[in-house]
């Protein structure tokens, strides 16, 4: 059968030719065939320049992600295999593999679909109508292609439980692929031991992101009295306590979170000095401040204040916010690590924001390092969505 043929606007499809995987739906002119939304279409620019190939879905305004540049290439369990397989390969070379994210969506050319690697467990996120269709299949060759090199998956969860479905005019789906396991996972990151709730953790169950991230703060943290805010499971205060820090106060809104993170504590005998407290980050730095606390290193690592351009302006007061309270908290020659995670939060924003807010209160930053997400996380160049974790950290000096 042949395939239907979508035609840009003359003048559209930059982000495409930029080298992205996104065709708008206002960038289409015309159609010609006929297709079901999930299809795989070919594109072409105005003048029938062929484009390559990608699926289609008319209930998303991204109503194309592409799969290939190659017009003739089909989407066969031959080209999976290499995608998947290609995935790997950077993954052996680039991290940790014990856990780790093997397949970032559109950086990794499989558009919508995230796997990440909890020891022997993989939990996958189907965000895409076309790459929906595929994903059994792709569950399939991951398990093959790690089995090659001796790695064997015992189990498979999913958890497309984002409102991206939505938009794609899907139901959320969250459940067993395969045969069902006990879904708490033990994992192993720079010599911290965590429980991994996939089945009920927020996202896939743990941030892989920050992997990286954390091991300065083991240098930091050594002798310190350490603040970890939006703690989650613990991930940055257990790097603190594992590092010899004095002691260590992590808080977050969720209970779930915060009971996960002390049953962290104890898995790595850290009880006794890495407590944790559940509680609004926003009314307790104030509350810490009257209080005369003073911390040699704080932490911020809060969850997306924006998910969209419209609130970008909302979220950069709630940053400057917390990052303004973080920073009188901590100690004349002390140490703040801070970051965003939103992808709409530009470095540009970002760094403006941190730069207000140490004016405001009267503190220099001597920048020790810029970081962004792990390698796990590719960020593909001319597409931009990949790029979306900026974290500092910065010596906070007080004005003498």
């Amino acid at each position: 059968m042949s395939l239907a043929v979508v035609t840009l606007k003359k003048g559209e499809g930059r982000t495409l030719k930029a080298g992205g995987a996104w065709v708008f739906d206002n960038e289409i002119a015309n159609i010609l065939g006929s297709y079901e939304n999930g299809d795989i279409v070919l594109v072409h620019d105005f003048d029938g320049y062929p484009m390559g190939r990608g699926f289609i879905n008319e209930h998303s305004k991204i109503r194309i992600r592409m799969m290939t540049r190659h017009q003739d290439q089909e989407i066969d369990e031959a080209f999976l295999r290499m995608r998947v397989k290609d995935a790997w390969e950077y993954r052996k070379k680039t991290v940790d593999t014990s856990s780790c994210r093997l397949i970032f969506g559109e950086a990794d050319f499989l558009p919508g679909f995230v796997v990440d690697k909890f020891s022997d467990v993989i939990v996958v996120q189907s965000l895409a109508l076309g790459i929906d269709r595929m994903k059994e299949n792709l569950v399939r060759l991951i398990k093959e292609v790690l089995a090659e090199d001796g790695v064997i998956i015992r189990g498979v969860y999913e958890r497309s439980d984002a409102k991206e479905r939505e938009k794609e005019g899907m139901e959320k789906r969250k459940g067993f692929i395969g045969p069902e396991f006990d879904t708490e996972v033990e994992i192993v990151e720079n010599g911290v031991r965590y429980e991994v709730d996939v089945k009920d953790g927020q996202k896939t169950g743990f941030f892989l992101d920050q992997k990286y991230n954390r091991l300065p703060i083991q240098r930091l943290a050594k002798d310190a009295k350490v603040l970890d805010c939006f703690t989650h499971t613990g991930s940055f205060a257990l790097n603190a306590g594992l590092a010899g820090a004095k002691e260590v106060l992590g808080v977050d809104a969720s209970e779930l979170g915060v009971h996960q993170a002390e049953k962290n504590a104890a898995l790595n005998g850290l009880s006794d000095k890495v407590k944790f407290l559940c509680a609004d980050v926003f009314d307790l730095l104030p509350k810490l401040e009257a209080e005369g606390e003073k911390y040699d290193l704080v932490i911020l690592d809060p969850p997306a204040f924006t998910k969209s351009r419209s609130s970008v302006k909302n979220a950069i007061k709630g940053y400057r916010e917390i990052n303004l309270r973080g920073m009188k908290l901590v100690k004349d020659g002390g140490y703040l690590a801070t970051c965003s995670c939103s992808h709409f939060m530009s470095f540009d924003f970002f760094t403006e924001m941190l730069r207000q807010a140490a004016k405001s209160v009267h503190v220099r930053l001597r920048q020790v390092e810029y970081r962004t997400q792990a390698p796990d996380h590719p960020i593909l160049w001319a597409a931009d969505e990949s790029y979306y974790l900026k974290f500092y950290i910065f010596q906070v000096v007080h004005e003498k």
